[in-house]
């Protein structure tokens, strides 16, 4: 049986680089790097926060992380479906994309983002 895929949102990642709180729980998901799906435009943000944030050399320490995992471009299939995510649930751009691409390789989605709350196919880590 093979192991169920996962995608981590931008903010899981972010809490990741930064040991943040929540960093084990979401490094428990990131182990599995066989079963994890990176949308490409993750990569965006994590690279422009890690840039700003730090430094060039880390940013790109942190995608290179990042892609042991399988990216996903974004390809028109992709953005028409994340166009109806946006849509149909008030998502901002780079969160359906996310979300499209999880559900287009029937992952779970780790996120921090609270515009995920309430979706079945969505683990929403917070602290407590």
């Amino acid at each position: 049986m093979s192991e169920a895929k996962a995608v981590v949102d931008s903010s899981g990642w972010i809490e990741v680089f930064t040991n943040g709180p929540l960093a084990e729980r979401f490094i428990a998901v990131l182990d599995a790097e066989a079963a994890l799906v990176v949308p490409a435009i993750s990569i965006l943000e994590v690279f422009k926060w890690v840039l700003r944030e730090h430094s060039e050399a880390q940013a790109i320490q942190a995608v290179a992380v990042m892609q042991r995992g399988l990216v996903v471009d974004l390809d028109s299939r992709l953005a028409i479906a994340a166009a109806q995510l946006s849509h149909a649930l008030r998502l901002p751009m780079a969160d359906s994309i996310i979300l499209a691409t999880a559900r287009s390789h029937q992952a779970r989605l780790y996120t921090m983002d609270s515009d995920f709350q309430d979706m079945n196919d969505v683990e929403l880590l917070c602290c407590s």
